[in-house]
């Protein structure tokens, strides 16, 4: 079976300046992958080229063994994203957006669909609310429900429980690994929480200045590399890349 995400030899560059330079990594179906790294380190740039609305100078991106470039609209179908930048209608209430998009995927059994979902996040006393009243974690508890709309075989969380307060971040990552587990489902998971990422993340990616420095276990890289916990090693890398590389076996 195609991995839910295939990456090869990615490279971006802006004025001269390369963004992401030869990124390759996979992510497998029901694995949660941690795309880590400090602002500025190739992150968005990546995740902008993987949804296909940023074309990349050289490499590709594989959807389920679909092609981003000759098979997008195929490719996409199987694709959701939520981030807390990417704010739903406002002026819509959670449970018309949810069915507006739920139409623009073709979900069947749309009714029962938004149900599922408005339990799973506990929305349901917002269903009739507009998004644009919602504080900023009920809004991203809405943005997740509606990346999760169509059964995605691939899903990119950016930042996804930042908004959250540490219970209800608790129980989005709990329903999120359920997901990832009962509908193999592969998500690719950016965030700066490192508290977070070992709890979630089966495998981490480290960039910085748009190449993969490190790839593991977030729950083994640290000893591996001198560092005291995650964090500890994320911080090594956004300062000092360069010697990381040179001192890693």
């Amino acid at each position: 079976m195609s991995a839910a995400l295939q990456v090869d030899a990615l490279c971006k560059q802006y004025a001269g300046v390369r963004a992401v330079a030869d990124v390759s990594f996979h992510v497998a179906h029901g694995e949660i992958v941690g795309l880590l790294g400090p602002n500025g380190a190739g992150k968005t740039t990546t995740l902008n080229m993987i949804l296909g609305l940023l074309a990349p100078d050289s490499g590709s991106v594989a959807i389920e063994g679909l092609d981003i470039d000759t098979q997008r609209r195929a490719a996409l179908a199987r694709t959701n994203f939520a981030a807390v930048y990417a704010t739903l209608p406002g002026n819509l209430t959670v449970q018309e957006n949810l069915r507006v998009f739920g139409l623009v995927y073709g979900v069947r059994r749309l009714r029962h669909r938004i149900e599922e979902l408005l339990e799973q996040f506990d929305l349901i006393r917002f269903r009739d609310t507009r998004c644009g009243v919602l504080s900023s974690g009920e809004q991203s508890r809405v943005s997740i429900a509606k990346a999760l709309l169509n059964h995605p075989s691939l899903l990119l969380l950016d930042e996804p429980t930042a908004s959250l307060d540490p219970s209800a971040a608790q129980a989005v990552r709990a329903t999120i690994r359920d997901i990832a587990r009962r509908e193999r489902c592969g998500i690719l998971w950016t965030s700066h929480n490192m508290y977070e990422v070992e709890a979630v993340c089966d495998r981490v990616l480290f960039l910085s200045r748009g190449r993969i420095l490190l790839e593991g276990d977030p729950r083994q890289l640290p000893a591996q590399h001198g560092a005291a916990n995650l964090e500890d090693l994320f911080i090594r890398i956004a300062r000092e890349p360069l010697g990381l590389t040179e001192v890693t076996p």
